[in-house]
């Protein structure tokens, strides 16, 4: 009987693929809303959105 291996955690990036700006373009989107409908509520948590969205913009700017 052969070693048989899974790939447990293997994930393959969003940035790979036809639809990857289309894709970061609507979690870029979403976060955005996030962070201003909680807003008023948590401050913290809406920068935290804030970043995430940051982070995606970073990242189509470099696809485009």
């Amino acid at each position: 009987m052969e070693n048989q291996y899974c790939r447990v955690g293997a994930v393959t990036p969003i940035t790979s693929g036809s639809h990857a700006v289309a894709i970061l373009e609507h979690r870029y989107q979403h976060f955005l809303e996030k962070a201003s409908s909680i807003g008023n509520i948590d401050t913290r948590l809406a920068e935290f959105f804030e970043s995430k969205a940051q982070s995606i913009k970073n990242t189509l700017e470099s696809l485009l």
